[in-house]
């Protein structure tokens, strides 16, 4: 079948979200700015819903939904919470590839895999082998933040550096080289580096001037594992001046029983919300913003120009946020306070502290990650093969 014009590359982007919403976001931002170029997105999604994402005009196909079964990711549950079978696995894997056969797709995209989202080989292995099967083969390109988990089971980043060699076209890095190396977090990076393209930072575009203003804005991701945080700010908002004015962002995945808990201590200058679509504004009228070190939140912070204390999760020997979070304090961005044993009142001390600072001066990082991961993959589709990106340095 012959390929239609450059403006209806079809495009069958893959994502899956375990625990927090950060990589559904940062793809949903990454496919709305293919969907502006003309390309024809199809988004595959395989975790719980998240209300506004992936976005609207785009094709979805929406898998059976797992999520991780605890802070750790060990193992994954579906919806009910009940742990996946071996059944389930094998009708999500046919359900995805029936997908691919019908996008007929000019490039894949695959978020996180091989260097991440291992938990779902089941489908993802099966899934490139039926790529490469293809009677027209798509480029395939891999999707990735700009610093990862670091590895310390023997094998992993040789393995991971096998299946980039057999399968994948693109490594793109969602990352500006001046704020982070893949070769930092992933020490093979240099065996694929012809394959590396870095976008820049995959932040939004510069916020609208905000409805409301707050002084702290506090704010959990995802809000799986923000319960402790934000118990700990409502309870700084009580220690603190009263005409101090808080906005707190549980994030959708809090339980509800803990969200009605929250709400019924908050006190009068604490607004409790489980989602805001206006984060991004709020962040630009806050004098402070309080949250975990995750990518799209840091890309938020940074876009906004505002002061940030940043609490990184590092629940199981978890070292990416950590790892953000130092740089950004090095560079004088964020102060960070280590999550074990936070109180509301290191909380409260800290919060006023970080008052207390001048607006940081935000160096110039390449924040527009999803317009030029557009334009990565256009040039790439147009250059024959094996010619990489000019974006690759």
């Amino acid at each position: 079948m012959e390929k239609g014009p450059l403006s209806k590359r079809r495009v069958f982007f893959y994502v899956q979200h375990l625990l927090g919403i950060g990589h559904l976001a940062r793809a949903s931002r990454i496919a709305a700015a293919l969907l502006k170029r003309g390309f024809d997105v199809t988004m595959v999604t395989g975790g719980l819903p998240v209300p506004g994402f992936p976005g609207e005009d785009m094709r979805t196909v929406v898998l059976p939904p797992v999520t991780a079964g605890d802070k750790g990711f060990s193992g994954l549950i579906d919806e009910e919470g009940n742990p996946v079978t071996a059944a389930f696995q094998e009708r999500r894997k046919e359900l995805l590839l029936d997908a691919l056969r019908r996008a007929e797709p000019d490039i894949v995209i695959i978020e996180a895999f091989p260097f991440g989202r291992r938990q779902m080989r089941f489908e993802l292995v099966p899934l490139l082998d039926a790529i490469e099967a293809m009677d027209r083969r798509p480029l395939i390109a891999t999707s990735l933040r700009d610093i990862l988990q670091e590895r310390t089971k023997p094998g992993r980043a040789e393995e991971t550096v096998e299946l980039v060699k057999k399968h994948f076209d693109l490594v793109l890095v969602h990352g500006d080289p001046a704020f982070a190396r893949l070769e930092e977090t992933f020490p093979l990076a240099g065996e694929i580096a012809e394959r590396v393209a870095y976008t820049g930072l995959v932040a939004p575009p510069p916020p609208d001037e905000p409805a409301e203003i707050f002084d702290i804005l506090v704010s959990a991701g995802g809000g799986a594992v923000g319960k402790e945080l934000i118990g700990a700010a409502l309870g700084a908002a009580g220690l603190l001046p009263q005409e101090l004015r808080w906005c707190l962002v549980t994030g959708p995945n809090l339980p509800q029983p803990d969200f009605d808990e929250l709400a019924a201590a908050a006190p009068e200058n604490a607004s409790l919300f489980r989602f805001r679509q206006d984060f991004a504004s709020l962040l630009g009228g806050a004098r402070l913003s309080v949250s975990q070190a995750g990518y799209n939140t840091v890309c938020d912070i940074l876009r906004a120009g505002c002061n940030s204390l940043l609490i990184p999760f590092t629940a199981s020997g978890e070292t990416e946020q950590s790892t953000r979070a130092t740089r950004l304090e090095r560079l004088g961005l964020a102060t960070v306070l280590p999550e074990e044993g936070i109180t509301a009142q290191e909380l409260a001390r800290r919060v006023q502290t970080s008052l207390a600072r001048s607006k940081p001066d935000i160096p110039p990082l390449d924040l527009d990650g999803a317009d030029n991961t557009a334009t990565i993959i256009e040039e790439r589709l147009k250059r024959p093969e094996g010619v990489t990106p000019s974006r690759s340095a």
